[in-house]
């Protein structure tokens, strides 16, 4: 087993989760040796020893001068001569070597110079000078209880103080097997040692042992920083508290907030002191924007730096801040021209049910509604299988958005919001203004017969049930620019006369400050934006959850599905404010890591007076099994194939009988760094 791409891929791989320099996520080679079933390979003529003995000065010899391997290390001086380190010099550095037990020489432990010997294999074609094995044998050493070798990496995790040996996460191990493991290193090594299991099966043969753990979440939680999206900014560094109102953030400030707030205007950069989910609106808005982003526990030092102009530098090593030059000043980037757009169809006013949309009705709906609608052809013809009908609804399209706002009430609110003075200078004079256009929009009442057809329909096709009221523009899903997060749903809708009210709501959120300032940011039109809504039944939710058909910490790596959830509706997963369950599920292997279990103590329920409630909650007890992180993979990638968009941002929930639901499925769109 090769030690140094699976560690390098786990440092790609988890940009956001740079503590992870030594987890073994990825796809390496491995050298595997089948069990020999008479007389076992030749010893090694080599010393059972390092060159020196324990605490004797020694002077560091070349790696070319070392044995390949040794069966005892009794220093951490020896650890270090064999140990290859990745990211040496900064907070990351991971000393680290690789290790075999062979259980065919009465379970003799091989401690690998790892400098010379990247892969397990290649240490076995040296010990026993052949040049190949059986490819089917090698894998075995992964897979059968009757494997001759245990394969794995022995590393210091400075942040933990800990030595700690692993596994690829894809190795199936036994409790014989890692508690023949567990004894044996433990019995030639010269310091007390923890098993960081890298799946969530590991994790539970270790429990059974009631071995000593160190985990992946643990790793993530003693990181004093998660990089989530890589680059540079120059701009004004603003503290704010929490609380603080977020309105007169500029374009060229780099925002170090307190607390993750629910939405962010566009800025050069972000910073966080509290961890959140990777696919919380503020850190999707900071993809798109392609602005570094990063969570900082200790900002002690910056606060100093408070309102001056700064250099930020998110790495998977380190996130710096250092006072910028006034050359570097010029570097901040700003928006863009505006972009070519498409034209809906504003002639078409009839309500479109979901089951009878298609992709095409994304001129009428808009691509939201339209994707539900092809993912509900899907499951009628039975090309989308293993999950729950998709909730029953109906598309208010583009044109009724349009007569709404054609009124002569609407057009003047809107011109008065817009001839505020300062309204184009600044985001403070824009927020007060839009928040009153949103209010005047909301207290308008509608064209004739709008409300009374919606309201029939509501009760023909979903029998007046609790509906979610949900947002569907023609301002999202664009290149480069998602639109995720920036306009309202109105949850579980129970009464008739509630229905036009939280419509209107909708709509006016075509006006949410947040919205607009993205809008701008990215040059798209305001005057182009035109709203659908989709009205859809509820489900009052188990669990719900976003899930993303690629590894959004290393897009280019394949096979990997990442799963956020929480209890309850699925509200608070993209709010951010609390931390979400997040997992890693890597088809290769099979193997399920956890990288956090949530921290809320509350869910979110349907009420029956209408709208939600909260529930309390364990927090930290597992939200998702192995069986459902299994399922929702393989659903992803069903929707992948159907959608044909490339890699998908899909929310989901489990229903009362445990079906997975689906709510949504969008591209997953990533912003790039200018």
């Amino acid at each position: 087993m090769r030690a140094g791409r699976g560690m390098r891929w786990a440092l790609g791989l988890l940009g956001l989760w740079s503590s992870l320099a030594g987890a073994q996520l990825g796809q390496k080679p491995s050298g595997y040796r089948p069990q020999s079933p008479a007389g076992a390979a030749a010893e090694p003529r080599l010393a059972d020893s390092l060159m020196a003995l324990p605490g004797r000065p020694v002077r560091a010899p070349r790696a070319d001068a070392l044995p390949g391997w040794v069966f005892r290390l009794g220093s951490r001086a020896e650890f270090d001569q064999m140990a290859r380190v990745y990211d040496a010099g900064t907070p990351l550095a991971l000393p680290h070597l690789i290790f075999a037990i062979d259980r065919g020489q009465a379970d003799k432990v091989y401690f690998i110079h790892s400098r010379r010997f990247q892969f397990h294999e290649q240490f076995l074609k040296a010990r026993d000078h052949v040049s190949e094995f059986a490819r089917a044998s090698l894998n075995d050493n992964y897979r059968s209880p009757q494997r001759r070798y245990l394969f794995g990496t022995l590393a210091w995790r400075a942040q933990a103080k800990a030595w700690a040996y692993e596994f690829w996460e894809g190795d199936q191990l036994t409790p014989e097997l890692l508690a023949l493991a567990n004894k044996r290193l433990g019995e030639q090594f010269f310091a007390p040692l923890v098993f960081k299991p890298n799946s969530a099966a590991q994790e539970a043969v270790g429990q059974g042992l009631k071995l000593a753990l160190l985990t992946q979440a643990e790793v993530i939680s003693q990181q004093g920083f998660l990089p989530l999206n890589l680059g540079q900014a120059v701009g004004r560094l603003r503290v704010l508290a929490p609380g603080q109102p977020l309105d007169d953030l500029e374009p060229d400030d780099i925002a170090l907030l307190q607390e993750v707030p629910l939405s962010l205007p566009p800025v050069a950069g972000v910073l966080t002191t509290r961890p959140s989910t990777t696919l919380s609106h503020v850190n999707l808005l900071a993809k798109g924007w392609g602005i570094p982003n990063a969570y900082v526990r200790e900002v002690a030092d910056w606060l100093a730096l408070d309102g001056q102009w700064v250099q930020l530098s998110v790495q998977r090593t380190g996130v710096t801040l250092r006072p910028s030059t006034a050359e570097a000043r010029t570097a901040v980037r700003r928006p863009g021209a505006p972009k070519v757009w498409p034209q809906p169809d504003l002639k078409r006013t009839a309500l479109l049910p979901l089951g009878e949309m298609r992709a095409v009705d994304r001129q009428r709906c808009g691509s939201k509604a339209a994707n539900l609608g092809e993912l509900t052809h899907a499951y009628k013809r039975g090309a989308l299988r293993g999950v729950a009908p998709v909730p029953d609804g109906f598309c208010i399209p583009f044109a009724d958005f349009a007569a709404f706002m054609a009124q002569p009430e609407a057009q003047q609110a809107l011109r008065a919001a817009q001839a505020e003075p300062g309204f184009a200078q600044s985001r403070q004079v824009r927020a007060r203004a839009l928040a009153q256009l949103r209010e005047a929009l909301v207290a308008l009442p509608l064209p004739d017969g709008l409300a009374a057809r919606w309201q029939a329909t509501w009760q023909r096709q979903l029998a007046g049930d609790g509906v979610f009221v949900r947002s569907s523009s023609n301002s999202e899903d664009l290149p480069g620019f998602s639109g995720a997060g920036l306009y309202t749903t109105v949850p579980n809708v129970k009464q008739a006369d509630a229905l036009p009210l939280a419509v209107k709501t909708v709509w006016a959120s075509v006006f949410n400050a947040e919205a607009w300032e993205a809008r701008r940011w990215h040059g798209v039109p305001h005057d182009k934006v035109v709203m659908g809504v989709l009205v859809q039944r509820a489900i009052d939710a188990r669990a719900s959850g976003v899930m993303l058909t690629v590894n959004p910490f290393d897009p280019a790596q394949s096979g990997v599905s990442y799963v956020s959830a929480k209890r309850g509706l699925g509200i608070r997963v993209v709010e951010g404010k609390r931390q979400a369950e997040q997992v890693l599920y890597v088809k290769r292997s099979n193997a399920i890591q956890v990288l956090s279990r949530s921290d809320d103590p509350v869910a979110l329920l349907l009420d029956a007076q209408g709208g939600v409630r909260e529930q309390a909650v364990e927090p930290g007890r597992a939200v998702l099994s192995d069986d459902l992180v299994r399922q929702l993979a393989r659903t992803g990638e069903q929707v992948r194939s159907l959608l044909g968009h490339g890699p998908q941002d899909i929310e989901w929930a489990t229903d009362a009988e445990g079906r997975i639901v689906l709510l949504q499925a969008r591209p997953f769109v990533q912003g790039s760094l200018k």
